[in-house]
């Protein structure tokens, strides 16, 4: 039995008898060789002798026994009960909210399944498994860490005392092959008039921020966006936890924050990494997300040659976007509100706010145009704006992005050679 052929089962089939698992794991214990290196084809073999000898008077049908084989698998070189999960297309998050409750987040509905770690003791070591694979630790003193899985997936752990019910651990998956901006006007997210203005804007190095809450795909957008650059530019990307999947741009350097050590030392934040890439001859900066003091730094770079950068942040709408970057620039220095605002108007072009309707489905709603700074406020111009028609038979949102005004900074546009 080779690796491929351990398949993802569905959440909802039928535990394998634990007393019978229990045996296979200390027969497969007693006979590991504690002195040579195993390959998964190899301990897939060891596993498949024990399950048989295990089961040799036992009936028990083809489809238990590769259950028993995959469960025991994953227990040793995968992460447990999480990985049918992790292998399942069809699921974008999961949740455990202790070793006893996972629930997991499929077709924008969430649901519990009926799966459950051993002990709350497998739960932290598949939880220190997935950090230390990247770096990172996450024990009683530090009991809070985000990290990513090997396909860019977006981990979160926090542990005791922090979480009263055990560890905690959300997993935020993405798709192995990024979408682009044809599969989210395929998708119904925008339009392919817009699509086919954001490819001008981007090409024309138009500074463009993304905005949106939790969950409402600003990371997927930012990477079909970025499907726009020319591919003989050289671009950085800066983020906390690498998500971003630019497979098709040669010239690109990725960078990564750290958190402190144990004794609080050697930290490198997001403010850190955008000071350096300055050094780096990029044509572009990306950044995954801005959350705090960085802001400024963002907004610097924008303003210091490096158009056509992108970026995304938390927000309700594009205004209120706006006021999150006033006070985030406010954490990095204090510096005079309207003075904040003269660099927020010249560094950003364009503001996207994208949203998760009550159908689930996600969109881009609202377009807006950045004017400029007149009597210590900042001037918009909205672009186009999501208007619903209704909900058809399948209770799916009907609507589309109607135009609301038209592009007044054509400068970039003209410098690029392109018309709208």
């Amino acid at each position: 039995m080779k690796e491929t052929d351990v398949r993802s089962t569905d959440i909802k089939d039928a535990a394998v008898d634990n007393s019978l698992m229990e045996s296979v794991k200390q027969k497969v214990a007693e006979a590991i060789d504690i002195s040579r290196e195993y390959s998964d084809e190899e301990f897939l073999a060891l596993i498949e002798d024990k399950v048989f000898e295990a089961t040799r008077y036992a009936y028990l049908n083809s489809e238990t026994k590769r259950k028993l084989i995959e469960s025991i698998f994953n227990s040793r070189r995968r992460y447990d009960v999480l990985q049918p999960l992790l292998e399942d297309s069809s699921i974008t998050e999961i949740m455990v909210n202790g070793p006893g409750c996972v629930f997991i987040e499929r077709g924008g509905k969430i649901e519990k399944t009926g799966i459950a770690f051993e002990s709350e003791e497998k739960l932290y070591n598949i939880i220190n498994s997935i950090v230390s694979r990247v770096n990172r630790a996450v024990n009683e003193s530090s009991p809070i860490v985000d990290a990513r899985l090997s396909d860019g997936s977006r981990v979160n752990a926090v542990l005791k005392p922090i979480a009263l019910n055990g560890p905690v651990l959300t997993i935020r998956k993405f798709s192995g092959k990024p979408l682009t901006m044809d599969q989210l006007v395929a998708l119904g997210s925008l339009t392919a008039e817009v699509a086919e203005f954001f490819g001008k804007m981007v090409r024309a190095k138009y500074n463009i921020f993304i905005s949106g809450g939790t969950g409402s795909g600003k990371t997927t957008f930012l990477n079909a966006l970025s499907g726009f650059i020319p591919r003989d530019e050289r671009i950085i990307t800066i983020e906390d936890s690498a998500e971003l999947q630019l497979t098709w741009i040669d010239n690109i350097v990725r960078l990564e924050t750290r958190n402190p050590n144990t004794e609080g030392k050697g930290q490198i934040t997001i403010r850190d990494l955008i000071r350096t890439s300055l050094r780096m001859r990029p044509n572009r900066i990306i950044i995954g997300e801005v959350r705090g003091a960085e802001a400024l730094d963002m907004l610097q770079a924008m303003n210091t040659g490096h158009d056509g950068s992108l970026s995304t942040g938390h927000a309700n709408s594009t205004a209120d976007m706006l006021s999150r970057l006033e006070t985030m620039v406010l954490c990095a220095a204090q510096i005079p509100l309207e003075a904040i605002r003269q660099q927020i108007a010249s560094a950003l072009d364009l503001i996207v706010h994208l949203g998760r309707l009550r159908d689930s489905s996600r969109r881009v709603l609202e377009i807006t145009e950045v004017l400029g700074c007149e009597n210590g406020q900042i001037k918009l111009n909205p672009l186009y704006r999501f208007e619903e028609r209704g909900v058809d038979k399948n209770g799916v949102i009907v609507g589309e992005l109607v135009k609301t005004g038209t592009l007044k900074n054509m400068v970039k546009l003209m410098q690029a050679g392109i018309s709208l």
